[in-house]
Parts: structure tokens; C-alpha cells; sequence
């Protein structure tokens, strides 16, 4: 079966950097697509960033453009998000997400359909 396992998040200062990683297992990774979501306490789920893991094609939130980058590494079946200058508002359970039908870049949480736990991440000023 499909699984994602999120790691990485921790308490950091504002300023400082994080990486995420999710750790895919259980379907074909280099085809579909795979995302980055959060949801900070109180707020609905909000899309990050997202990748066509073919080609490596790559979205990137507005929010977080800049600062947060979205890579992978096809041979381990790993996805990350490398998290620079952090802020507050960054504040958030994080999760990966897979869309392993998609044929090309998807964006929204409608979109895809496995989900991981989640990894928090905390900012403080």
C-alpha cells in the first residue's frame, strides 16, 4: 500500500532553515506528482509546494517563493523541502501528499489523494 513518512520538523529560531523529508513507499514514484502542504493551528490546509516527479518540474506557493525549495531524489523514493529564512507565520503541521495518476503538475489538496502524518514545524521570533 502507499505510504508516507514525514520527518525533519523541529523548533527553530526566525531566520534559521529546516528540511523536510518524505519518505514514499508502495507505488511507481517517478510517475505522478508529489506535494507539500501545511496547516497552522486554526487554519485550513494550504498548499506549498509541488513537483512532477518525471521531469522535475516544480510549483512553488507565492507565501514561500524564495525560501522554500521543493527537490527530490528518484532513487530513494524521497521528497524534500528545504526551508530558508523561516518565519513565524511558517508555523505548521506540515505533510507530503502523492497524486500517483497525475500526468502533469498538479497543485491543489483536491488533487491528491495519500496524505503522510505530518511534521511540525515551530518558529519562534
Amino acid at each position: 500500500q502507499v505510504q508516507l513518512v514525514e520527518s525533519g520538523g523541529g523548533s527553530v529560531q526566525a531566520g534559521g532553515s529546516l528540511r523536510l523529508s518524505c519518505a514514499a513507499s508502495g507505488y511507481t514514484y517517478r510517475r505522478g506528482c508529489m506535494g507539500w502542504f501545511r496547516q497552522a493551528p486554526g487554519k485550513g490546509r494550504e498548499g506549498v509546494a509541488s513537483i512532477y516527479t518525471g521531469s522535475s518540474t516544480t510549483y512553488v506557493a507565492d507565501s514561500v517563493k524564495g525560501r522554500f525549495t521543493i527537490s527530490q531524489d528518484n532513487a530513494k523514493n524521497t521528497l524534500y523541502l528545504q526551508m530558508n529564512s523561516l518565519r513565524p507565520e511558517d508555523t505548521a503541521m506540515y505533510y507530503c501528499a502523492a497524486a500517483p495518476s497525475c500526468w502533469y503538475l498538479v497543485t491543489r489538496e483536491r488533487d491528491f489523494n495519500y496524505w503522510g502524518q505530518g511534521t511540525p514545524v515551530t518558529v519562534s521570533s
